[in-house]
């Protein structure tokens, strides 16, 4: 049987100034992507309503609705979630810290290379590809995830994880008792080695702790390893 040819990625750019908005899509469907440009947040919520993408590329700074407004009403919508990645003024950490903890799966800093913006781009949807994500489920004690359906439960209940909070745990517990620093949870994870701001492994720690520990000031699954970093407790029988 012939394989049948895949759909391209669908990828939405949002950004108020029409150059940037013409390059970044240029280069997206010069490596195969579907890319719309709309220039701001009305927009942009009309056309994630329509027809929704598989990526967002988010600008954070936006007359009207800003793009931290934008993506807290994105994640609001029913159904799969779609990857976000945020552009950010340099210097602005505070909108990349707020748009972590929105849920952001990556951030880019303007300015920046559109070829970098593109590598992130396919970094992002690679690890939202079920076909590259495929592992046995872990199960310790009441908590199971599932790298199959990317879902992971408590006590039978559904854990509301982002895409990155999800592969950071995923990755923390198949490596149990083993202590990562935060620059190889950024290298493992983010598949980007060169990042220098390990703030972003510090928030997605404590979001996850926030979501899948019963006391989140006496972690029993991520543990902090001081000096190092963090290490997914080991089974204990």
């Amino acid at each position: 049987m012939t394989e049948q040819p895949r759909t391209p990625a669908s990828v939405l750019v949002v950004d108020d100034e029409p150059t940037i908005g013409e390059i970044v899509s240029r280069y997206l469907e010069r490596e195969g992507y579907d890319a719309r440009v709309v220039g701001d947040g009305h927009a942009a919520m009309d056309a994630f309503t329509r027809q929704r993408p598989d990526l967002v590329v988010l600008d954070v700074m936006m007359p009207g609705i800003d793009g931290l407004e934008v993506m807290r009403l994105m994640r609001e919508q029913q159904g799969a979630r779609t990857a976000i990645i945020l552009l950010t003024a340099r210097g602005e950490e505070t909108d990349r810290i707020a748009g972590l903890q929105l849920g952001a799966d990556d951030y880019v800093v303007k300015p920046f290379s559109p070829a970098e913006l593109v590598a992130r781009v396919g970094a992002v949807l690679r690890r939202h590809d079920p076909a590259t994500t495929w592992a046995p489920r872990v199960e310790v004690d009441d908590l199971v995830i599932d790298p199959e359906s990317r879902e992971a439960t408590r006590a039978g209940e559904p854990l509301l994880l982002t895409q990155r909070e999800f592969d950071l745990l995923l990755f923390l517990a198949q490596h149990p008792g083993k202590a990562f620093a935060r620059e190889q949870l950024m290298d493992h994870v983010w598949r980007f080695s060169y990042y220098t701001d390990t703030s972003t492994v510090t928030v997605h720690i404590r979001r996850l702790r926030a979501k899948i520990e019963r006391d989140p000031d006496q972690p029993k699954y991520i543990e902090t390893v001081w000096g190092v970093g963090y290490r997914f407790a080991a089974p204990t029988s």
